[in-house]
């Protein structure tokens, strides 16, 4: 019997050159995406430094943590822009791709003659993707804009935190929201091109990004409506709804979300069913009025208990929870382990372990390449170009 082929994995856009002058973390956050399904993604790098987030830290086993999470299965390509024979080799390799991504400084791809409208007069077919700040053009175009400043600006820092002290997203969400707005936004202009033969102009802005991860606090606030007030990590509006802790010193984050729920809650978790009747507590309305008594009924029922024995609790009534996981206990959850969404990549300081993307595929695994060292494909690519030139990483 003769043996069955097989059949090479067949990546959703493995047909697709994605070139990027990228920096930090919204661009290449968003290419590393593109090239999760395949793309070839070349990651254009200053000589020697290449992109500055290399040297964000050393935690990564002495790879920075930002770079290696958003740089796996690139190529990086090392050119200075300022020298017209690297500006050249650029432009011969952006007339052979099917996407340009830049986050570079407000105007500085207009300056070496590749913005959108001169690189599409040139190649049609070109998907160019812009990021930035506040996008290109409105009186904010040229601001300069970083993650904490884009969280400040869209009003994120004034909901977020405690009544006494406005804190900021523990990671780069205004980043990562850009990133994924370009990602999703790219994805659209390759199926629309499919249809009409013609590439785009994308430009995605942070503040608008981020912006409409807002939309609630924003409706809430609607006609100068007073805003949500800054709840730490308890729900705003909702009651009981945030951290409590348990006996042995663990914390344990439950949410209500109907009156159903809190009968169940008073009966099975509190063990107090007549508690569901209390004039103080019978809506959430009234529950978020006297949050402080509730709360302190709730803290010392928990004291009697630990953690496992909170949560055994709160899962026989069905009611939503979870532990307030350290981010070792996140390296270590059961659940990952479990999914097996845990695998490795190669990188300079060897095997990484990382967390596979989002969404298992039935249809094809994720490409999970090496994170390439600053100038790491130059002389490859060079020669792909016909170009032969002795060119330093």
């Amino acid at each position: 019997m003769a043996d069955k082929k097989v059949r090479p994995q067949v990546l959703p856009l493995d047909h697709i050159t994605v070139v990027s002058l990228e920096h930090a973390i919204a661009a290449p956050f968003c290419t590393r995406q593109l090239a999760d399904l395949g793309a070839r993604v070349i990651k254009v790098e200053r000589p020697g430094s290449g992109d500055f987030a290399r040297t964000y830290d050393q935690r990564a086993r002495g790879e920075s943590s930002h770079f290696v999470w958003v740089n796996r299965s690139k190529e990086s390509l090392a050119l200075d822009l300022k020298n017209p024979e690297d500006l050249a080799v650029l432009q011969q390799l952006i007339a052979k791709a099917d996407v340009l991504v830049q986050n570079l400084a407000p105007g500085a791809t207009a300056r070496m003659g590749l913005d959108a409208a001169v690189l599409r007069a040139r190649h049609p077919r070109l998907i160019v993707c812009d990021i930035s700040g506040y996008g290109n053009d409105g009186p904010y175009r040229d601001k300069k804009a970083y993650d904490l400043l884009i969280q400040s600006e869209t009003g994120f820092l004034s909901i977020t935190g405690t009544p006494e002290q406005p804190s900021k997203s523990g990671n780069s969400i205004a980043d990562i929201a850009a990133g994924m707005y370009a990602y999703t936004n790219i994805l659209s202009a390759l199926i629309l091109r499919d249809k009409t033969g013609e590439g785009s102009h994308i430009d995605v802005s942070m503040l608008e990004a981020l912006g409409e991860w807002m939309g609630f606090p924003m409706y809430y606030t609607m006609d100068n409506a007073a805003p949500p007030p800054r709840s730490a990590a308890a729900h705003a509006t909702i009651y009981p709804y945030g951290p409590f802790a348990a006996g042995d010193g663990g914390t344990v984050m439950l949410g209500l979300q109907n009156e159903r729920e809190w009968v169940q809650f008073c009966d099975r978790v509190l063990c107090q069913p007549e508690l569901a009747q209390d004039p103080r507590f019978d809506s959430n309305a009234k529950r978020n009025e006297h949050r402080q008594d509730l709360q302190a009924l709730i803290l010392a029922n928990f004291a009697k208990l630990n953690t496992a024995e909170v949560i055994a609790r709160l899962d026989s009534a069905s009611i939503a929870n979870a532990r307030m996981n350290s981010l070792a206990d996140l390296w270590a959850h059961p659940q990952l382990k479990a999914r097996q969404r845990w695998t490795s990549v190669a990188s300079p300081a060897g095997e990484l372990p990382a967390l596979l993307p989002p969404g298992q595929q039935s249809a094809f695994h994720y490409r999970m390449g090496p994170i390439p060292q600053v100038g790491q494909h130059t002389q490859a690519i060079l020669q792909e170009l016909g170009i032969d030139l002795k060119k330093e990483s």
